[in-house]
């Protein structure tokens, strides 16, 4: 199944807080979209793999995704080599997707940096002709995405574009309130982590806030290149 948006994620619910708004949008203008997550999140201190992958289909449920996958890489431990980039290139090939989306670059979680390396070398790979690989007994062809963007989580990186996500941060929102067990519950006896605060929660909205002020918008998301953005004429910029 082609899509038009492919996006990856180190741990389920990594694509909902980068980028959801922003696919939700698209899917609004009738592209499809298709998530796969590397890991079941399973070393997480809340929750289980089980009550993850629950929570990740509610959530691709209400963003109105087409497809979402688990590639079930053992969370924190996976690397960038020949076996998972294989993994990674057998989901691009199945997608084709024009565009890619992937971690951070660097960030808080280890995971999110390996995440983004092996996806956008997996990325590349993809489109070699003599590399080979099957699905589902089906031996499948090269596919290489026009573009690898990075969406931002912990840190404050500066981003290169910012999408305005303006009438879609409730879907967004309601996307990652579907990981129950992962963010801010007053009434949670679980243990606390760095996610599982009011202010982190509170911090999705002021972030979208203070994007949307610098692009002169209510609400947007920023994201980071792997190369210069092309434009065919100055004005498209506008």
């Amino acid at each position: 199944m082609k899509v038009d948006i492919l996006a990856f994620g180190a741990h389920p619910d990594d694509v909902e807080l980068g980028c959801a708004g922003t696919l939700v949008k698209e899917i609004a203008a009738g592209k499809k979209v298709a998530i796969v997550d590397l890991t079941q999140g399973e070393l997480g201190t809340r929750g289980s793999a089980e009550l993850r992958m629950i929570e990740a289909d509610n959530a691709a449920k209400i963003m109105g995704v087409h497809a979402r996958e688990n590639l079930k890489m053992a969370d924190g431990f996976f690397v960038n080599d020949k076996i998972h980039q294989l993994e990674i290139i057998k989901m691009v090939r199945k997608y084709q997707p024009e565009i890619v989306i992937c971690n951070a670059k660097r960030d808080r979680h280890i995971d999110h940096g390996k995440g983004s390396s092996l996806v956008s070398d997996a990325c590349f790979l993809s489109g070699l002709q003599k590399i080979e690989t099957e699905l589902d007994g089906e031996a499948q062809e090269k596919w290489r995405p026009k573009v690898v963007y990075h969406y931002m989580q912990w840190y404050d990186d500066r981003p290169d574009f910012i999408v305005d996500v303006t009438g879609f941060l409730d879907t967004k929102i309601a996307a990652i309130k579907a990981y129950k067990s992962q963010f801010y519950d007053p009434n949670s006896k679980e243990p606390e982590t760095p996610i599982t605060s009011k202010t982190f929660f509170d911090s999705l909205t002021y972030r979208a806030e203070d994007l949307g002020r610098i692009a002169n918008v209510k609400y947007a998301e920023g994201f980071t290149t792997e190369r210069y953005i092309t434009v065919d004429k100055i004005s498209d910029l506008i």
